[in-house]
């Protein structure tokens, strides 16, 4: 090979490495840029000597913020250390974040738990001012639920219903509809969801017809039931024979993001792990469509888009359609999600998805970033003692509007159960 020539096959030669490494730099820049990571910081936001906690999951946009996010809603409560008698009220307030998160008193309620609060929803239909909750009549003990205005300082609206006494379970994410259940049966199948004491018209029945899933219209306040036990035990007797022998209970009515599906749980035996019923169903808003799933979807499921929801199957967060009755998608993996049975939450935006997970004494959160997987594990949050039974402190993350702050509980340094805000920093 002459000179000329070889030198010539080294230009080349080089001209093709730079070109390699001008693409190699480039993928390693886009891939870079596709996975920038976050922060984040977290604040504590109320303070002892009182107890402060929001209750539910922030599942189905159980949002704590109202619509412009100056305020939060929580209970106020003199003690944490034992479920509350039938005349042991908790306060409800707001957290002005604009006034350095000063407390206001605005009402109180006499239904109410640890483990969900008093099922807290600003109203997708006024979502600035207005907010539902649960309470008690202190002479009947029949649970009812309230709508309050905080511009006007009152109550105005009060949903009873005198033959069956239902609280809110979930409110449509579009607005205009709530879902009741009898929280007096609850407490007496499964203390930690329930009112103690509430008045029950079930008592004595395993799966009676005039209960189960009720749905309230907020305009004209007609009552409806939607799904009996009756009808769930019907459905679920040739897989499980022995249902007319077992007190069912149901637990997690979620509305999807579109309100046309309505997934939940229909449990029993909860004590006794060997011989539990926990059976995923769906249905839409209509009554239509009631279907029980082979496919256990576990953890507390969270809606995406349509008909999918988010959960746990084996040790993966999965996407299942219950539509199709399959799991057709997955998120993160056992590094980002070490325990996928945990506490979830979809942002508004479908962006931003958290995990909370317990670990001994403390909870724990991982936060991914949907569209380019980037994500963070928290540090821990005390739970202090209160790490089972009906008073513990489940992780419970619940995002905010903007889609930037998730609202959590904790031990404080002075062992008061108070909330914190894990601020997400681009």
């Amino acid at each position: 090979m002459k000179s000329g020539d070889i030198q010539f096959d080294v230009l080349k030669r080089l001209s093709y490495l730079c070109i390699l490494l001008f693409i190699t730099a480039s993928l390693q820049s886009k891939l870079n840029a596709q996975t920038k990571s976050f922060d984040i910081e977290i604040e504590q936001i109320t303070f002892g000597p009182k107890h402060h906690f929001f209750g539910y999951i922030g599942q189905s946009q159980t949002i704590p913020w109202n619509k412009d996010e100056r305020y939060i809603v929580a209970l106020q409560t003199d003690f944490h250390d034992h479920m509350p008698g039938p005349d042991e009220e908790a306060e409800i307030v707001l957290i002005d974040t604009e006034q350095g998160n000063f407390i206001s008193r605005i009402d109180r309620t006499l239904a109410w738990n640890f483990q969900q609060g008093t099922m807290f929803y600003w109203n997708p239909d006024s979502p600035l001012t207005q907010l539902f909750f649960n309470d008690r009549d202190p002479k009947t003990g029949k649970v009812f639920t309230v709508l309050y205005d905080v511009k006007e300082q009152r109550r105005i609206r009060e949903f009873r219903f005198s033959n069956t006494p239902v609280g809110n379970s979930g409110v449509a994410q579009k607005g205009g509809t709530f879902l009741g259940l009898n929280y007096g049966r609850l407490a007496r199948l499964r203390p930690v969801t329930g009112y103690p004491e509430a008045y029950d018209w079930t008592i004595g029945e395993n799966a009676p017809r005039n209960d189960g899933i009720f749905k309230v219209d907020v305009k004209t306040g007609q009552i409806n039931l939607l799904v009996s036990y009756k009808q769930l035990a019907d459905l679920a007797r040739p897989s499980r024979p022995d249902i007319d022998k077992i007190p069912l209970f149901i637990n997690h009515t979620l509305w999807n993001r579109n309100d046309d599906r309505i997934y939940f749980y229909i449990r029993g035996n909860f004590s006794d792990s060997a011989d539990r019923v926990d059976i995923p169903c769906s249905v839409k808003p209509d009554g239509t469509a009631l279907t029980l799933h082979d496919l256990h979807i576990g953890g507390h499921p969270e809606w995406a888009e349509g008909s999918r929801i988010i959960g746990s199957s084996g040790e993966r967060q999965v996407v299942y359609d219950i539509d199709r009755k399959k799991i057709v998608g997955y998120l993160g993996n056992s590094k980002i999600f070490p325990r996928p049975k945990g506490d979830i939450s979809l942002s508004p935006d479908s962006n931003w998805f958290v995990n909370g997970f317990s670990s001994k004494d403390k909870n724990y959160y991982a936060i991914l970033r949907r569209s380019d997987g980037a994500y963070i594990h928290t540090p821990g949050f005390s739970r202090g003692s209160y790490v089972s039974g009906n008073l513990r402190i489940d992780p419970s993350p619940r995002w905010n509007r903007n889609n930037n702050a998730i609202l959590v509980p904790g031990i404080a340094n002075d062992n008061t159960r108070q909330l914190y805000i894990i601020h997400i920093r681009e």
